[in-house]
C-alpha cells in the first residue's frame, strides 16, 4: 500500500508538472519570448519590393483566374492603434478603410471606390470568390469592426459589447475602379469575427477567435491551451437584396472546441477547409460536411510561430515527380510584446512566413521557412499568398511571395525558390 501511495503520488506528480510545464513551454515557444529574429538576406533582383497605398492590410486574396490580389486596409497609419477591437483598441474611428486590388505583375495598388457604401470601414479578414453569373466579376466578402451604437450612446461603464462587428458583401468587375456594396450581415453568434471563408455568394463560414471581447478572460484564451472557446460559424442567405443587416439569414455554429482559431483558407478540394489556431501555432485541415454543414479537423500541420490566414498554391507547372503545391502561412514571430506594440504606430513586430507540402502525397509535412523579418522591411505580418514565376533552364521552382500585416506600413513582395 506505501508503495502503491509513493508509486500513486509520484504519478499525480508527474501529471500535474506535464500539465503546467507543456502548456508553459508551448507558450514560451510560440511567445518568441527568447528568440532572435534572423531577417532573411535577399540577392539582387529577389526584393523586397514595397506596394505603395496599401497600409494595414490584414488580409490578402490571390485570385488566380485574372491573376489578381484582394486586400483590405485601413489607409491610415494610426487608425489602428486607437479602434481595433481583436487589439483591445477602442477609441471609436473617425475614417475608414478601402478595399484594394494588387497586379503582381507591375507591383502596384488601385484602391476601388465605394458604390452604393457609406459609414465605417474598420477591416479585417476577408474571401475573395467567383460570380458565377459572371466570369469576369467577383464578390468579396469583408470583416468590418464597428462600434457598438448602444455603447456609443452609454459611454464607458456601460455593460454591452464595445463593438458590433458584421460582414459587409461587396461584388467588384474585374478591371473596374469601384467595387458595389450588396448587403451587410449582422447575427448574434457573430461576435469577435476574424476571418471569412466564402462558400458561396449567398453562403460563408466565419471564425470567432475569442469567446471574451476584453479583460482577464481574453488574456487567458491566448495564453492557456485549455481554453477552447472559439468558434466557426455557417452562414446561409436568403437574399443579398434584404432592408437590413439582420434579415434574410441562418446562423449556426458550424465547429467549436478549438483554441484560438482564427484565419481561414481554401484547401486542396471544394470540400477541404484550412483554419488556423493561432497560439496554437496549427494549421488544421478541415472536411466540409455537406449533409449540415458543420465542420471536422482531419489532421494538422504544427508550426513553431504564431500562424495567422493561411492559403494554399496550387503549382501551376506541377509535374509527377515534382510539385510544389503547398499550404503557405504567416504569423508574428514575437507575440509576446504584442501588449505593448500594439499601442505604438512606430513599434517594429518580428515576423515568419511557412510553407508546407506533403511529402510523397502523404500526411508527413515538410516544413519550410520562406522568410524572416525583424519587423524592418514587414510588421506584424498576418497573411502571405504566393504568385508563379515561370520556371527558366536550372529547373528550380521560384515564386514571388506577398506578404502584409495588419500593423504594417506597407504589403512587400520577395522573391523565393521553393
Amino acid at each position: 500500500m506505501g508503495l502503491f501511495r509513493t508509486t500513486f503520488g509520484l504519478g499525480l506528480l508527474v501529471a500535474l508538472v506535464a500539465f503546467v510545464v507543456g502548456p508553459v513551454k508551448h507558450i514560451v515557444k510560440i511567445g518568441g519570448f527568447f528568440l532572435t529574429p534572423n531577417p532573411t538576406v535577399l540577392g539582387k533582383g529577389q526584393g523586397p519590393i514595397r506596394i505603395e497605398d496599401t497600409i494595414h492590410c490584414e488580409d490578402v486574396h490571390h485570385y488566380r483566374p485574372a491573376n489578381l490580389l484582394f486586400t483590405a486596409c485601413e489607409d491610415y497609419k494610426d487608425t489602428r492603434f486607437s479602434w481595433f477591437p481583436p487589439l483591445g483598441n477602442f477609441v471609436p474611428p473617425t475614417t475608414r478603410g478601402s478595399i484594394h486590388v494588387v497586379d503582381p505583375k507591375t507591383m502596384k495598388s488601385t484602391r476601388l471606390a465605394f458604390e452604393n457604401f457609406e459609414g465605417l470601414f474598420a477591416t479585417h479578414g476577408i474571401d475573395v470568390i467567383e460570380d458565377p453569373k459572371q466570369a469576369d466579376a467577383v464578390y468579396i466578402f469583408a470583416v468590418n469592426h464597428l462600434p457598438n451604437p448602444e455603447y456609443l450612446q452609454v459611454g464607458e461603464g456601460a455593460e454591452v459589447p464595445k463593438a458590433r462587428s458584421q460582414i459587409e458583401i461587396f461584388r467588384h468587375v474585374l478591371q473596374s475602379d469601384t467595387v458595389q456594396h450588396v448587403r451587410s450581415v449582422q447575427h448574434p453568434l457573430i461576435e469577435t469575427p476574424n476571418d471569412i471563408y466564402a462558400e458561396s455568394p449567398i453562403s460563408f463560414y466565419v471564425t470567432n477567435d475569442h469567446f471574451y471581447r476584453e479583460g482577464t478572460l481574453r488574456l487567458i484564451e491566448d495564453v492557456w491551451s485549455s481554453a477552447k472557446w472559439s468558434s466557426i460559424i455557417y452562414v446561409q442567405l436568403e437574399s443579398l437584396v434584404v432592408p437590413d443587416a439582420t434579415a434574410g439569414l441562418h446562423a449556426s455554429v458550424a465547429l467549436k472546441g478549438l483554441w484560438n482559431n482564427n484565419g481561414l483558407g481554401h484547401g486542396r478540394t471544394d470540400a477541404e477547409v484550412v483554419i488556423s489556431s493561432a497560439m496554437g501555432g496549427e494549421l488544421y485541415l478541415a472536411h466540409v460536411d455537406r449533409s449540415d454543414d458543420s465542420l471536422s479537423v482531419q489532421s494538422t500541420i504544427p508550426f513553431d510561430t504564431l500562424t495567422d490566414n493561411p492559403s494554399y498554391y496550387a503549382d501551376p507547372y506541377r509535374s509527377e515527380d515534382d510539385d510544389a503545391s503547398g499550404f503557405v502561412v504567416a504569423g508574428i514571430s514575437q507575440p509576446c510584446h504584442i501588449p505593448t506594440t500594439s499601442k505604438d504606430p512606430n513599434a517594429t513586430d518580428a515576423s515568419r512566413v511557412w510553407y508546407a507540402r506533403p511529402q510523397a502525397g502523404i500526411e508527413v509535412w515538410e516544413k519550410k521557412l520562406l522568410f524572416e523579418d525583424d519587423g524592418s522591411r514587414i510588421r506584424s505580418a498576418s497573411a502571405a499568398v504566393l504568385v508563379p514565376i515561370e520556371p527558366t533552364e536550372d529547373g528550380k521552382k521560384r515564386a514571388w511571395l506577398f506578404v502584409t500585416g495588419f500593423m504594417s506600413e506597407s504589403m512587400v513582395a520577395v522573391q523565393v525558390e521553393l
